[in-house]
């Protein structure tokens, strides 16, 4: 079992994320605790009013809302009774038995999971203690119960980092037109964001794109870029922008530039203990004596790592990204040591150009402002991870693995403009 806290500022959001789960038919709610009636006698008003008038007693507290979610194996099944079990022992077990919770069955993923949505407001407007209660009360209460319900194990499982990193999320490539947006990209960014390690927006990019999303500030002209502000969009596999853009404040957890930076900072660290193992996939790959670059990117998907290769108008290439979906890491080739930089990697590979075919130019397109409606609609689908087969991208994702340049952004020369293009 793998137990996920998010704690947050919005019960409404909490409920509302759930509750469109089922609408879509993809949840039901299985279960209300301390509510004094059963779940499907409960309306949106009667979830929503029963916290917030715990919430009305203590103002003070801003972030006095949780998200929960408990992940089980997917060898195994359990009865509403049998999930509605677990939930309210695991929840008696992390302080929170004498809380009202609601309890959510999800099936928008390969494995059983729930959903508990709660506050820490309790009836005397006192605030229970949520800090580290993740690293803490969750993990003595996870192991009690894998051992008292004969649970799948998690630290047992030959891929432990895999498994922990489940989050009751189904990221699956975005196909704009088919696909419904928002939802989509949602589940991909927040799943990128909490379970991949880079440290810039151009390596976070470089994620992104392989599920078809890409987040972007606007020109450096624009309002937006000025003010700090982030979009996500839709892309095509040649990185053109599909439909209206999407501001991180809009997407759940709210994946905004300011909770990129601090990200960036924390991943350069923690980016080092896969470098080794990247290097040894890439040296793997050379010696393959692939002929040209595009040969060396597919020559390095059997080991689940995704090449972006960097271009000038000219098409010369001048840098490269590799992005390891085995360990969610995003690294430059200079990162790596200058044998992995896209020059010494020419010079290993003894390429006498560093020019690669491109794809027909396209006509750049303008980022649209949410409820912008597109002039045509489009529902092309998008290009697949270089790393997975599509069926695969939620698998790869969850495999083992574990979220700038350092000149201020407003102090950085203004480069020309240059395209990035992926191998496939």
């Amino acid at each position: 079992m793998v137990a996920k806290i998010k704690s947050g500022k919005s019960i409404r959001g909490i409920l509302m994320y759930n509750e469109q789960k089922v609408a879509e038919g993809k949840a039901l709610c299985i279960g209300a605790s301390r509510y004094g009636m059963e779940p499907e006698d409960l309306n949106f008003f009667h979830k929503l009013h029963r916290f917030e008038k715990l919430m009305e007693k203590n103002s003070a507290v801003s972030t006095n809302a949780l998200h929960i979610s408990l992940n089980f194996d997917t060898s195994e099944k359990f009865s509403k009774e049998r999930l509605n079990e677990l939930a309210a022992v695991y929840m008696q077990k992390i302080g929170f038995g004498d809380q009202p919770y609601l309890v959510y069955q999800h099936e928008d993923a390969a494995h059983p999971h729930i959903h508990i949505a709660t506050t820490n407001i309790k009836e005397d407007g006192s605030r229970i203690d949520i800090h580290n209660i993740g690293r803490n009360q969750s993990e003595t209460a996870r192991k009690e119960i894998e051992i008292e319900y004969g649970l799948v194990q998690a630290e047992s499982r030959k891929q432990k980092e895999a498994f922990n990193q489940i989050i009751g999320l189904k990221p699956e490539q975005l196909v704009y037109g088919k696909s419904e947006t928002k939802r989509a990209m949602t589940n991909i960014v927040s799943a990128v964001m909490q379970t991949y390690k880079f440290s810039s927006l151009a390596e976070y990019n470089a994620a992104l794109r392989d599920f078809g999303v890409t987040a972007s500030r606007g020109g450096e002209t624009t309002r937006m870029f000025k003010g700090n502000g982030l979009v996500y969009l839709a892309i095509d596999q040649q990185g053109k922008y599909l439909g209206a853009s999407v501001k991180a404040s809009a997407i759940y957890g709210s994946p905004t530039l300011a909770k990129l930076e601090k990200k960036f900072e924390q991943n350069k660290a923690l980016k080092l203990r896969y470098k080794a193992a990247l290097k040894l996939s890439i040296d793997k790959a050379v010696n393959s004596k692939p002929n040209d670059l595009q040969a060396l990117g597919k020559a390095l998907k059997p080991d689940g790592i995704s090449v972006l290769y960097r271009t000038n108008k000219d098409g010369q290439v001048y840098g490269v990204t590799f992005t390891d979906h085995k360990h969610r890491v995003v690294m430059n080739g200079s990162e790596l040591g200058k044998a992995y930089s896209i020059k010494g990697i020419q010079e290993r590979l003894k390429i006498t150009g560093l020019q690669i075919k491109e794809t027909p130019k396209q006509k750049t397109t303008p980022i649209r402002p949410a409820g912008h409606k597109a002039a045509q609609k489009f529902s092309p689908a998008l290009a697949q991870s270089n790393a997975h087969p599509k069926e695969n991208l939620l698998e790869a994702l969850l495999k083992p693995g574990n979220e700038f340049s350092q000149v201020p952004i407003g102090l950085k020369k203004k480069s020309k403009k240059r395209k990035r293009m992926r191998i496939s």
